[in-house]
């Protein structure tokens, strides 16, 4: 029998989807899937990228880590802050648009 585990999201959750909406990002929360799976569904520009929430002090779980590898053609970053979580998504738009 499977077991469901719920999933907190960080305590930055929040301040970060906001800021990500306000320059124009469309935003799914996934934090309640849980299984290593990231917190965000983020697109803008005709990008797709998924997100891990991580507080500044803390850095993802080993099922997390297990989750991006085996999902290795999905675009997947790390961000700590609001300030890494927008530069993720700039940087994955960028690389988009040359490759």
């Amino acid at each position: 029998m499977s077991r469901h585990r719920t999933h907190r999201a960080d305590g930055n959750q929040g301040e970060i989807v906001s800021a990500l909406r306000a320059t124009g990002c469309s935003v799914l929360c996934l934090s309640q899937v849980g299984n290593g799976c990231p917190d965000l569904l983020i697109g803008r520009s005709g990008v797709m990228l998924l997100l891990e929430i991580k507080l500044p002090s803390s850095e993802p779980t080993g099922e997390q880590l297990v989750w991006h590898a085996e999902h290795d053609g999905f675009k997947i970053a790390v961000a700590h802050s609001v300030d890494e979580a927008i530069e993720a998504v700039n940087r994955t738009v960028r690389r988009s648009k040359t490759a």
